[in-house]
């Protein structure tokens, strides 16, 4: 239900009506239930247009709407604020309907378009590790999101196996035989043993060296144990993204080797549109406004990530047909994602109406304000702090109830992720923000906990119940219908994250609902002796919907819910 763009509408229609030019209408939710549910605040800037005064106008204008049955009254407030309250009834019926639908009331995009969206990109000669969680949970809820909206989205892991550490890596793979598979289980450690050699013994770093230029060139012998690493590599991925329960997969993948014989290309492209300058020997592409020109080529014949990130989104525009590319990639890439898109725009790798966004985020920090390292300074592997969230979660729920062992893992592994999760997605992505234990496994505060809480506890009502819910919603008080407000706000929540590409308004959202629902539920009760057989049919399906409505939006963040905590 997009409500707000509803009231707009209304608004709008009147505007016009009146021979006015309001721009664009947007209603916004009231502050206080004493001002209403929404308000209009843009007559003073009318009227400040008109030369108008703003409370006669916003007098004039409400005489001018024509209501509808979503509306019981709008007035003017102040020097020219209209509040407006929605029906009752109009709301109870909404929420019936959206109790009865599969997807809550929630639409389909009308214009539904093709989006790439580029997340998660680990580095094929390392293991995974917390520098990838945020682009890698961020990203999946974004394609999650546009996809429930109708859209048609395109996953690519764009990740990194090319290069100079490849020649590395292949050379030590090579000197350590048949059978040495083995030794890589641990990434992190053979590239450590790999790196060791290449800095001591100048012999094997010259034929490092040497494996890259082959690799590059095609050597079968090169590519043979190329493919080998990235085959064990991509094995740890995965094993990754089902622990996150990320939507990631092989034939997402999109590496950046897949673009090598594309690199020429554009390279020639750029030379065809003139925009080549050199510049100490390398081929650079200048940019109005920006001192350092964007270098595509090297002196030497190499190429770099920049000419990569052009013949992706070349690629992404023109074969893929994408209208809309996201990068999820951290803040520190914003000068280098600004040049590289202006360079493709120069170049017409893509035409003005595709929209190129650089979804950038901050750091995750420890308690201490640095970047997020082990006691010992060193780099957290993402398979480590998943096992440690899933025992500290362990813990924690042994404290409260008792399940069988089997029970316990899976309860586990829902709440220790589901916290790590909720915690970088409920805060504003463009932020840094602290990684601290005690605070996303709390049962307080706007945590994934409080939310799963909330969800078994509502399960265990329905359960206790013994009734089937009925579909239908009616409302007897203010806090009731309160609530029924609050869940057909749903759909503007979502369609605004995606529009903005900020998950962290999903949990504003979920965790508003659910403090909401906290505070009906110890004012109405619902499975009382004494309750009306009428109003407690109402209740319940309010709680339904309200239980419904946290596993939904939950879900697209890739957390799972449980019945019993």
């Amino acid at each position: 239900m997009q409500i707000k763009s509803r009231l707009n509408e209304l608004i709008s229609n009147a505007l016009e009506s009146l021979d006015i030019d309001g721009g664009s209408v947007q209603v916004t939710e009231a502050g206080k239930p004493e001002f209403g549910d929404y308000q209009y605040n843009g007559v003073m800037a009318i009227a400040k247009k008109y030369k108008r005064n703003p409370r006669e106008l916003a007098t004039q204008l409400l005489q001018a709407i024509v209501l509808s049955d979503m509306v019981e009254s709008m007035e003017v407030a102040g020097p020219g604020f209209i509040n407006i309250r929605l029906s009752s009834q109009w709301l109870a019926q909404k929420a019936s309907a959206a109790l009865a639908d599969e997807r809550l009331g929630v639409e389909r995009d009308e214009e539904p378009y093709r989006v790439v969206v580029d997340y998660s990109s680990p580095n094929m000669a390392k293991q995974m590790h917390v520098g990838h969680l945020r682009s890698t949970i961020i990203g999946d809820t974004i394609a999650n999101l546009l996809s429930f909206l109708g859209h048609e989205v395109i996953r690519q892991n764009h990740i990194g196996d090319w290069g100079t550490q490849f020649g590395m890596l292949i050379a030590y793979l090579e000197e350590l035989g048949e059978g040495s598979e083995g030794t890589l289980r641990d990434l992190e450690q053979f590239y450590k043993e790999a790196k060791e050699r290449f800095d001591e013994d100048d012999a094997f770093a010259n034929k490092a060296r040497e494996y890259v230029v082959k690799l590059q060139g095609g050597d079968i012998h090169c590519i043979h144990l190329w493919e080998k690493f990235i085959d064990k590599s991509l094995g740890h991925c995965e094993e990754v993204y089902g622990r996150l329960g990320i939507g990631l997969t092989r034939e997402d993948v999109k590496a950046e080797s897949s673009y090598n014989d594309d690199l020429p290309e554009v390279i020639g492209e750029l030379d065809e549109k003139g925009l080549l300058q050199e510049s100490r020997g390398a081929k650079c592409v200048f940019i109005e406004g920006d001192e350092n020109p964007l270098i595509v080529q090297k002196g030497d014949g190499g190429y770099l990530y920049a000419t990569t990130d052009l013949a992706a989104i070349r690629f992404r525009a023109s074969v893929l047909k994408a209208r809309r590319i996201s990068y999820v990639v951290d803040a520190r890439q914003s000068a280098h994602f600004r040049q590289v898109f202006a360079v493709a725009l120069k170049a017409g790798f893509v035409t003005e109406d595709v929209k190129l966004e650089h979804i950038s985020f901050g750091m995750m920090l420890g308690k201490n304000g640095k970047p997020f390292k082990t006691r010992e300074g060193g780099t957290v592997k993402l398979i480590e702090l998943l096992d440690e969230a899933v025992e500290r979660a362990r813990a924690a729920i042994t404290q409260r109830e008792k399940f069988s062992e089997d029970e316990l893992q899976k309860v586990a592994e829902i709440v220790g992720i589901g916290a790590v999760k909720y915690a970088d997605l409920s805060i504003n992505r463009e932020s840094n923000y602290i990684f601290d234990w005690d605070r996303m496994l709390s049962l307080d505060g706007n945590t994934s906990l409080y939310l799963q809480y909330a969800y078994a506890r509502i399960s265990s009502i329905l359960r206790k119940s013994g009734e089937g819910v009925s579909a239908e919603i009616s409302l007897s008080d203010e806090l009731e219908r309160r609530m029924a407000l609050k869940l057909l706000q749903l759909e503007d929540v979502l369609r605004a994250a995606a529009r903005d590409a900020m998950p962290h308004y999903i949990a504003s959202y979920l965790y508003e609902l659910t403090t909401l629902f906290m505070k009906f539920y110890e004012n109405n009760p619902i499975l009382r002796a004494d309750v009306p057989p009428e109003v407690r049919a109402g209740r319940l399906a309010l709680a339904s919907l309200t239980a419904e409505t946290i596993k939904r939006a939950l879900g697209l963040m890739g957390i799972g819910v449980l019945q019993r905590l």
